[in-house]
């Protein structure tokens, strides 16, 4: 296994993080315990130290998941976890971030992950109501009581981030970012090179897309898969975006790869300070994933597929109007 440094924070994880997430939730029926425990310890087990988890996943079930897995093997992993949306009666019915909230999560994820400390806590969405000023004094309190050891910032934006690293550094931001959702190169990429701040994406993947399983006859269900409510997930938007999917498969052909480990790929060739987090809920696509951080796109690589990209227009909102508007 490959590590990299998260920005400047002293923070090491494996090259390839894993997104525990799709075992519990998002995108299809939860696996029972003992498969989702056999999957964390196959990744674990090839080298996977970075694992990536949020009480909203489920919600809740998802963090019980990784903690009975590492309970064990605690000091051998990075455990990620996020605070942030407002739960009701197990369903988010908004964001909240006040500091007395931010307390009550990190208390009770602990008890969830079986642990004493929390290796990496986001903030899962902005929340405009709560200076984030407030938020990361906060944490910052927290990580001096050893609750938490490092805090990141989820789908925030450049100015908030800039601002919350005036009050204490931020280790890491996870926002979305693969070869068809962009945006972060535009501002948040640069600022955080410029502070020292690792960048975790979040569906590197494109939620599925980009691994070329999905068509425009794929169906998603409404009552388990987020999915069917994002615009760029609607058969027409499929079809429209099947040409990155065919670039895609022309690029892993030319390097005897699959599609998955070139989306990969070229996110690791971006900057040695980013690690993304596939969603692996099978052992199978922890195998074909992980041969992605030998993948080498060099720099004449990743010129001919920006040229390639820029002729590409993708169609359809990344997420739904009411997740779009929980981002800054």
């Amino acid at each position: 296994m490959k590590y990299r440094q998260l920005g400047r924070s002293g923070l090491t994880v494996s090259a390839l993080g894993m997104g525990a997430m799709n075992l519990s939730f998002g995108t299809g029926h939860a696996v029972d315990e003992s498969t989702g425990v056999n999957v964390l310890h196959a990744a674990r087990d090839r080298g996977i130290n970075f694992f990536d988890t949020a009480e909203a996943y489920g919600p809740y079930t998802n963090e019980k998941l990784v903690g009975k897995a590492f309970q064990s093997s605690r000091d051998k992993v990075v455990i990620a976890t996020k605070f942030g949306f407002k739960l009701e009666d197990g369903v988010t019915t908004g964001v909240d971030s006040r500091p007395e909230n931010i307390r009550a999560v990190a208390e009770a994820s602990l008890k969830r992950l079986k642990t004493d400390y929390i290796d990496l806590f986001y903030q899962h969405r902005v929340d405009p109501n709560i200076p984030i000023e407030d938020v990361a004094g906060t944490l910052k309190d927290l990580i001096q009581e050893g609750k938490i050891r490092h805090y990141g910032l989820s789908e925030a934006g450049a100015a908030t981030l800039r601002r919350a690293h005036a009050i204490h550094p931020v280790t890491a931001v996870q926002n979305q970012y693969s070869l068809w959702t962009r945006e972060p190169e535009a501002e948040v990429l640069p600022v955080c090179e410029e502070l020292g701040i690792g960048f975790v994406p979040w569906g590197p993947l494109g939620t599925g897309f980009l691994t070329g399983t999905i068509d425009s006859s794929t169906t998603f269900d409404n009552a388990t898969d987020l999915r069917a409510s994002f615009p760029r997930f609607t058969a027409e938007a499929i079809k429209a975006n099947m040409p990155l999917i065919e670039m895609l498969r022309d690029v892993a052909a030319s390097k005897q790869a699959t599609p998955v480990q070139i989306a990969l790929a070229w996110l690791l060739a971006r900057k040695p300070w980013i690690v993304p987090i596939p969603g692996m809920d099978k052992v199978a696509y922890i195998d074909d994933n992980l041969k992605a951080i030998d993948l080498d796109l060099n720099s004449r690589d990743l010129a001919e597929m920006d040229v390639l990209l820029a002729g590409i227009h993708i169609q359809g909102n990344r997420l739904d109007d009411g997740l779009l508007s929980m981002s800054e």
